[in-house]
């Protein structure tokens, strides 16, 4: 798995033709990813992550894309979040990427997984060290009493971590959002906007052109 950094600057040829698309959406995807990473876009690996329960209420919220391959889209978070504890029980969700100054939009379907534990282990080191003490701190989504307790947890696992490498919490890891479909959008003059859809079919990417 590759983890999101910097990334080397390749054209696209986008999806106005689908003739001169890449067959590989991930191929696609890296392209524009790079496209947006070296147009200086704030926070280019922000999306919107939306899981939801077995009974179907839907919840999102915006995290950070923090791994990329062939595999699918990876991000880190506390197993007994709200997400991850949706995503345990309901493993689907969706993906948007938005980038307003390219006029682009990415949007992604799929089940999940959960990445390896060396994996995350890898991920978890290359972390600031406050960050790694925060997942050990925060009881995520859980309701808490107060910022002072909050504060308190994270003193009380400084110290107890004091001197020493902070391991890995059992309960936060990576997440892999493996896609069955992957659309582009491109917005165009009189709003007749491009959208090229790829589908996994269990054995090849299908390509579509949608209306927009």
């Amino acid at each position: 798995m590759a983890f999101i950094n910097t990334a080397v600057v390749t054209k696209s040829l986008g999806p106005r033709e689908a003739a001169a698309a890449q067959p590989d959406p991930m191929v696609q995807f890296e392209a524009w990813f790079s496209e947006a990473q070296a147009a200086r876009l704030p926070q280019p690996e922000a999306m919107a992550l939306a899981t939801a329960t077995p009974a179907g209420y839907p919840s999102a919220r915006m995290v950070l894309l923090r791994g990329l391959d062939k595999r699918g889209f990876v991000f880190f978070t506390n197993y007994k979040s709200r997400k991850g504890s949706e995503l345990m029980a309901n493993p689907r969700a969706a993906l948007v990427f938005f980038w307003q100054e390219l006029d682009r939009q990415v949007r992604v379907e799929g089940s999940v997984e959960i990445v390896s534990g060396e994996e995350s282990d890898v991920y978890f080191r290359s972390r600031p060290r406050g960050s790694q003490l925060g997942a050990w701190a925060s009881p995520q989504s859980q309701v808490i009493p107060s910022r002072d307790f909050l504060e308190g947890q994270a003193g009380a696992f400084a110290e107890r971590y004091q001197g020493q490498e902070v391991p890995r919490p059992p309960h936060w890891g990576g997440l892999r959002v493996v896609a069955e479909m992957i659309e582009f959008w491109q917005g165009m003059q009189d709003r007749l906007h491009d959208r090229l859809r790829y589908r996994w079919d269990g054995a090849c990417w299908l390509m579509d052109r949608l209306a927009p």
